[in-house]
Formats: structure tokens, C-alpha cells, sequence
């Protein structure tokens, strides 16, 4: 079970990364997690430093995204910031949408995953879940990552079906409720903005 696991964690890794990391002579799983936090964490603070981020805060935690991200009026009340995403030849905007609820609101974590997991119209099995988890600043952080037909539309209102869709999320555990975020939109798309996402992630500070 650890092996298995062990392997989805370096795929993600890997693709994250954009080369394979456990083929350098160091090549323990937590060196490459060290990679990867280390990475990320740079890639934040050079947006930041370079201006090309816009800060917004949701509950208690302020978040740098990136400018070229369209950020626009949350479609309801439970939407807490909302940003737009679009790719040059690709039609569909990705959409980014952050939750926030207070404390214990909306379940924990696993049932959370499970909820997005049922908004393709595929059976779990079938999505290429991966789950990692790491943490920001000592908060912890689960990534979700999924793909196939997504089911788009509000709740309880009617659907469209979205192929070839992907989903990256995080479940950022701060002190004053989960902040739950959302990242949904074409294949393409998401893979291509997928280390801007981790990087806004990354660049969560607590400010109570």
C-alpha cells in the first residue's frame, strides 16, 4: 500500500517538476519532496517580487495570484474570490473558485475530496486521482488532482458535460475554518497554469 502510494507521489512529483528527479544521484522521496517545497516556495516569492501577482484575502489567510489570471465577481454568496483563466487557443476559461465556511463547516477533508470526486460523470476509478499532502508555514495542505467529464453547473440546477476536464484543489487547514480551493477547466489548460495554481498555494500567509 506505502509502495503504491509512494509511486502515485513521484508521478505527481515528476510532472510537476517537468524531469524526473529520482534519476539524479540523490534520489530519496524526501529529497525530492525538498525539491519540490523549495521550488515552489521560490517560484511564489519571485511572482511576488516581480509584481505580477495580485493579493486578496479569503477568512484569515492572504494569497499572491497571478495578475494574468482574471480575477472577477464571485457567481454567489458562497464563493469567497473567483478568478478566471484563459489559454490562448483554447475556448473554454478554467475557472478558480475559494470556499470558506468557519470552523468545522462543510466536513472534513476526506469528505470534501470525496464531493468533487462526484462531480464527473465517471466513477472514481476512472479519474487518475492523486492525493498529496504537504503543508504551508506549518498549516497543513491537501492537493486533489482528477480528470474526465465534468459535470459543470450550480448544486442543484442543471448540467452541462465538460470532457477532457481536469481538477486541481487544495484543502488549506487554517486556524479559522478550511479554506477550500478549486481549479477546474480543459486538460490543457490546467496542466499548463498547474504550477502557477501550486505556486498561489504556496504563497498562503496567515494574517489575523
Amino acid at each position: 500500500m506505502h509502495l503504491v502510494k509512494s509511486r502515485a507521489t513521484l508521478g505527481l512529483l515528476e510532472d510537476l517538476l517537468g524531469f524526473k528527479p529520482l534519476s539524479m544521484k540523490t534520489n530519496t522521496p524526501f529529497h525530492v519532496l525538498g525539491i519540490l517545497t523549495v521550488w515552489l516556495l521560490g517560484y511564489a516569492h519571485l511572482l511576488a517580487q516581480s509584481g505580477e501577482t495580485l493579493s486578496f484575502k479569503v477568512s484569515d489567510t492572504q494569497f499572491e495570484a497571478p495578475k494574468a489570471w482574471g480575477k472577477i465577481q464571485p457567481s454567489s454568496s458562497m464563493r469567497k474570490a473567483q478568478f478566471a483563466v484563459k489559454r490562448e487557443g483554447i475556448q473554454d476559461a478554467g475557472e478558480v473558485v475559494f470556499f470558506h465556511f468557519g470552523p468545522g463547516g462543510a466536513g472534513g477533508v476526506t469528505a470534501n475530496i470525496q464531493r468533487w470526486y462526484k462531480q464527473f460523470k465517471e466513477p472514481v476509478e476512472q479519474l487518475g486521482t492523486q492525493t498529496e499532502k504537504m503543508d504551508v508555514e506549518g498549516v497543513p495542505l491537501t492537493l486533489v488532482r482528477a480528470s474526465g467529464t465534468f459535470m459543470s453547473g450550480s448544486p442543484f440546477g442543471p448540467k452541462t458535460a465538460k470532457a477532457n476536464y481536469s481538477m486541481l484543489a487544495g484543502i488549506l487547514e487554517s486556524p479559522k475554518g478550511s479554506i477550500f480551493v478549486k481549479f477546474t477547466g480543459p486538460r490543457d489548460l490546467v496542466q499548463d497554469a498547474r504550477k502557477e495554481f501550486l505556486a498561489m498555494l504556496k504563497s498562503a500567509r496567515i494574517r489575523p
